[in-house]
């Protein structure tokens, strides 16, 4: 598909129409296409989980207060990495764009070392947290009984979202493997396949923010 633009010079009377040759130009890859709807029905889930979360703590009668219970610092320090992956995944599609293959593959490492970090963040906060006493289905703070809800709800929607994390590592490692054998630099639309791991991955730095919000700091 083309787009045209009429530029018409008085002159001579003439018109002359210059035209602006893009082959992508109104497309949507059927793949991307397949990531949207993923991401529109993956939202969804998250959303219920943070509805479902807000619902039982309205109706609670006591509830404890997140931030003195869960690690605020620690997880801000990992919301902070995975914000910063966001980043670092926009300049992996700009560098297959660009077909440098050296700069792909080296932001998409970065991508997948703030993504493990952020896991391994998770891992040792659960840890702490099991040991201090808060669990699935019961809890305690500072020796008394909080809520059982509290850790049900924080468990099962912190631990939703570190599987998409997990996944999303999953994913990233299987592109950066073709992007070192110069799959997505060789012009055109090979570059496909890294934005449509980029958009997988914005989603999930999306939704941890709200996660975060919701979850930690609310």
């Amino acid at each position: 598909m083309s787009s045209t633009l009429q530029a018409a010079t008085e002159g001579h009377g003439e018109s002359h129409a210059l035209e602006i040759e893009d082959p992508n130009f109104g497309k949507a890859t059927g793949g991307k296409v397949a990531m949207w709807m993923f991401i529109a029905q993956d939202g969804m889930s998250f959303g219920g989980l943070l509805f479902a979360y807000g619902v039982l703590r309205s109706s609670a009668q006591e509830w404890p207060v997140p931030a003195e219970v869960l690690g605020i610092e620690l997880t801000a320090i990992a919301t902070f990495l995975l914000i910063c992956s966001s980043l670092t995944m926009v300049f992996a599609v700009l560098a297959a764009q660009e077909k440098n293959q050296a700069a792909l593959v080296r932001w998409l490492g970065v991508t997948i070392a703030c993504g493990i970090t952020f896991l391994g963040i998770q891992a040792y906060e659960y840890t702490h947290l099991v040991h201090s006493g808060l669990g699935f289905t019961s809890g305690t703070h500072n020796g008394e009984a909080i809520n059982s809800l509290f850790g049900t709800t924080f468990y099962a929607v912190t631990g939703f979202h570190g599987l998409h994390v997990l996944s999303g590592v999953i994913y990233l490692t299987c592109i950066l493997k073709g992007a070192q054998k110069g799959k997505y630099t060789q012009g055109g639309i090979s570059y496909s396949p890294v934005e449509l791991v980029g958009l997988f991955w914005h989603f999930v730095d999306l939704v941890w923010i709200l996660v975060f919000t919701f979850i930690y700091l609310l």
